[in-house]
């Protein structure tokens, strides 16, 4: 069970419930796969209008593995996600918003 006070969202994958949260190291991960010049320079790239399915991609095999998957993205490149596209994007901002709200 995912735990939204831990910054945890649940994604189905392949049939398999899994649990995906942007630890420190799933986030460097991303910045790394994105080129990205910072965190802050990550989350605009998030929030402006030019995302592309492939950043969402990302952006959720970091939030699989920082969740304890051991897969990586040519796993889910071929994986059927419950609810298409539109839940990996959702479930992407969510993992997005847990990261970085604010503290209290």
């Amino acid at each position: 069970m995912a735990n939204p006070w831990a910054g945890e969202v649940a994604l189905v994958v392949d049939g398999e419930r899994l649990v995906a949260k942007l630890t420190l190291g799933a986030l460097a991960e991303l910045e790394a796969r994105l080129e990205a010049e910072s965190l802050a320079d990550l989350v605009a790239r998030f929030e402006g209008e030019s995302l592309r399915a492939g950043d969402v991609l990302m952006l959720v095999c970091a939030g699989l593995r920082g969740g304890g998957w051991r897969g990586d993205l040519p796993d889910l490149l071929s994986a059927e996600i419950e609810g298409g596209p539109l839940e990996a994007a959702r479930m992407a901002a969510r993992l997005l918003a847990l990261a970085f709200r604010g503290a209290g």
